[in-house]
């Protein structure tokens, strides 16, 4: 191999996957934050009520969504189950 360090002009420095991983050889745990020096434990937002009740709201309708679409999937299989491939 060559002592030379290979120098890419798109390679800007930053981290795209932190490789950092528990039971790895170059494990480091120590290591809170990013290589961009950002840390990991952000301050919490505060949220007020009104804020609070439209997260909820948009969290649970979309999961309501997802639900009746999987309940939506389900039905027409056995409607097909029963219908046409079982005749």
């Amino acid at each position: 191999m060559s002592d030379k360090k290979q120098h890419h002009d798109d390679d800007d420095g930053r981290t795209v996957a932190n490789m950092n991983v528990e039971g790895l050889p170059w494990y480091k745990k120590n290591r809170a934050s990013g290589s961009d020096g950002e840390s990991r434990n952000s301050e919490k937002i505060p949220l007020t009520k009104q804020e609070s009740k439209a997260l909820l709201k948009g969290v649970l309708s979309a999961s309501f969504l997802v639900g009746a679409i999987f309940f939506g999937v389900i039905a027409l299989f056995i409607l097909f189950c029963i219908f046409v491939w079982f005749k």
